[in-house]
């Protein structure tokens, strides 16, 4: 030390500097190692914690559970899980491999340098980890190896979340700052649907096939890159009430581990905040739009009819009219341009792994160019219940798998119209302790009753049209009449 501080006093730079070049080569060559620190909190904020930081925690904590004898827990936010990690400055170290370069972690903490006053963490509490490796392996360490390490730490992170149901709303609206006004877009509860793929009532064929497209999907992501395109897919779900739309969402969800937001348009003030909406959704995440038939963005416009009664209406009753006002005024001003460039403009492409999904009871409502392929890539029929979805069912909430009144079941679904929401509510027990066979039959008799009403519907329909084609067989013959009497010359008025 000595040495060293005369050498710095005394000795130009012309003779230090190459001194001290060709000391740290001899120091290297002794120990050819080099450490990087990764600290809790970002060094220009006191306040924000490092992602960088919490990441590494995650990746570390199988290895620190399996070598570490100081340890310290924790409950990671919005997780049950139990992250365990080295305990600060117990001189504890354990070793990772990558492509066969070994390296070691190791946690510290850092001493505080003077006694200050400060609103964010205290200095001796601000925590780091260091990773430690041999200097020839500079390069893969730093290109690869780190990004390995983050990505698995985020991976973990997300497969141990509590997964969130989110919803837009309009009291959402209220004062602050435009930061504090995107912070409240979105309402969350934890979302825990327990519908799976393998309780879903469908075709095990159509479902396999469904399965099969959002798994290659959630594992494409340098293929849609590749392709110029959006990490994004976009399903229309179709069919009428009570056939699985929802519950289908909910096993999509929980297949892939995604978070769900629920999309409510009428909400929305406008295309501005549409897209505020939008941005602040998370990738690893399914947006729904449910009923989307049901707004008049995506309908067109009313017919001439409505808007003709509504009007009489309005004139007809002065205050009605001066509450419509009022009404309108809150009506969402969200156009269907603004909705398109939410599911395929420039605006969706800001995250990615997203899926965008649609419901609506009437296909034939949509505008075409909003279900077109590139946008809904996917569509998906729902329809009334078949053999083989009862058989799932069955299993499901009867733990059956064969029966004798499955042959006559088959025979009635195939002649009949039944939701499978129905069909499980005629499955389930309905007291404690009611037999399987009663279950089964209570279905059986149910399927005759709406086979009936079916019949008695179409026969009605039959008498109808015959009706109707009878009346106009009567109204071309009093045609035909009037006109040859027109073209004999004559004219009867008033009965002469």
């Amino acid at each position: 030390m000595l040495a060293y501080t005369m050498l710095q006093n005394f000795f130009p730079h012309e003779i230090t500097t190459p001194i001290k070049h060709y000391s740290k080569k001899l120091l290297n060559f002794f120990y050819p190692y080099i450490t990087i620190t990764f600290p809790e909190y970002e060094a220009d904020d006191d306040f924000q914690r490092s992602s960088s930081y919490a990441s590494i925690k995650r990746y570390l904590n199988t290895l620190s559970s399996a070598q570490a004898k100081h340890l310290q827990a924790s409950v990671a936010p919005d997780t049950d899980a139990v992250v365990l990690a080295m305990a600060s400055n117990s001189s504890e170290e354990v070793a990772d491999v990558f492509e066969n370069i070994k390296l070691w972690w190791s946690s510290g903490e850092t001493q505080p340098s003077s006694q200050t006053i400060t609103f964010g963490p205290q200095e001796a509490d601000k925590r780091f980890f260091s990773l430690t490796f041999h200097i020839r392996h500079r390069a893969a360490v730093c290109d690869r190896y780190l990004k390995h390490v983050l990505e698995q730490g985020k991976e973990i992170a997300v497969r141990e979340r509590k997964r969130k149901l989110f919803t837009n709303s309009r009291e959402n609206e209220g004062g602050g700052g435009s930061h504090f006004l995107r912070r409240r877009l979105w309402s969350e509860v934890v979302f825990d649907h327990p519908a799976t793929f393998q309780t879903l009532a469908m075709d095990p064929e159509k479902k396999k096939g469904i399965i099969d497209d959002l798994t290659n999907f959630s594992e494409s992501k340098d293929y849609y890159k590749s392709v110029g395109k959006a990490w994004k897919r976009g399903y229309l779900l179709y069919g009428p009430p009570g056939t699985g739309k929802s519950t289908m969402i909910a096993a999509m969800a929980n297949l892939l581990q995604y978070d769900v937001y629920d999309l409510e348009l009428t909400a929305v003030k406008d295309n501005t905040e549409l897209r505020r909406l939008l941005i602040d959704t998370s990738s690893k995440s399914i947006i729904v739009i449910e009923d989307i038939d049901c707004s008049l963005v995506v309908t067109g416009q009313r017919e001439k009819k409505e808007k003709d009664e509504k009007k009489e209406e309005e004139e007809k009753d002065p205050m009605k009219k001066m509450m419509m006002m009022g009404k309108e005024k809150k009506e969402s001003e969200v156009t269907l341009s603004g909705l398109l460039n939410f599911i395929d403009g420039l605006w969706s492409a800001c995250g990615g792994e997203r899926i965008i999904v649609f419901t609506t009871n009437y296909v034939e409502k949509l505008d075409p160019a909003l279900i077109r392929r590139g946008r809904m890539d996917q569509h998906i029929e729902l329809s009334y219940c078949g053999y083989e979805a009862f058989r799932v069912l069955a299993k499901n909430y009867l733990d059956l798998e064969e029966h004798d009144l499955f042959g006559r079941i088959r025979e009635l679904l195939g002649e009949t119209k039944m939701t499978p929401a129905d069909v499980a509510e005629n499955l389930m027990p309905k007291v404690k302790g009611e037999d399987k066979e009663g279950c089964l039959m209570r279905l059986v008799e149910a399927l005759v009753k709406v086979e009936e009403e079916e019949k008695l519907m179409a026969q009605k329909l039959a008498e109808e049209e015959e009706e109707e084609e009878k009346k106009k067989k009567e109204n071309g013959v009093a045609e035909n009449e009037q006109a040859s009497s027109s073209r004999d010359g004559v004219v009867i008025l008033n009965g002469a």
